[in-house]
């Protein structure tokens, strides 16, 4: 009687190979394979469903931007996946404490007596706004916070979680950009508009 012939060994899956390797259509299969357990993880961390989805985009452009680092003999595709997606939901909901904190604080500011808005001021500030969307995006929204909030330095420090120094460094340094582009483009003749006196 022939002995039964043994069965073939399961193919090995090289789809973390294929991922660490930079195949694009490994990485569509990773998301398809992947993408529901890193939304879970997400959605059981995040109350905002929206904010979950979010989450779990930013996860695997991270992956697949730092696939360089995943290394298949350390570990599988899915709990590196998911060690990102860890760092990326904590990312997330430290943004929206420090946005809780930014929109707290203004709130308990005192409101200002509502007055015709003078046409010099307007136009100052619409200037002002497009010079400082031409900044980076950190010295922008420390300027933003103490020009249209009219936020000190320590409270800029407070609401967004950025040590005091770094807030005062961003402060100066976008500050001399406004100067220089002010000077060079004759944008803003005259006195510095009033309101800019909140980056202090």
């Amino acid at each position: 009687m022939t002995a039964p012939r043994p069965e073939p060994d399961p193919p090995v899956d090289d789809l973390d190979r294929r991922f660490h390797a930079g195949d694009d259509v490994a990485l569509r299969e990773a998301y398809d394979r992947y993408g529901r357990a890193v939304l879970h993880l997400a959605t059981s961390m995040l109350a905002n469903r929206s904010d979950a989805e979010d989450v779990t985009q930013a996860t695997f452009v991270a992956a697949w931007l730092g696939r360089d680092t995943f290394d298949p003999a350390k570990g599988s595709l899915i709990g590196w996946l998911l060690g990102i997606g860890r760092r990326k939901v904590i990312d997330r909901m430290r943004a929206s404490a420090r946005e809780t904190r930014v929109v707290e604080t203004v709130r308990q500011l005192p409101e200002q007596a509502q007055t015709d808005p003078d046409p010099d001021r307007v136009v100052d500030r619409l200037v002002i706004a497009d010079e400082l969307a031409r900044l980076p995006d950190d010295q922008r929204r420390m300027l933003e916070l103490a020009f249209y909030d009219d936020l000190t330095h320590q409270q800029i420090a407070t609401v967004t979680g950025v040590p005091l120094g770094t807030v005062k460094s961003h402060i100066r340094r976008g500050m001399a950009s406004l100067k220089r582009r002010w000077e060079v483009d004759g944008a803003a003749p005259g006195p510095r508009p009033a309101g800019i006196s909140g980056a202090r």
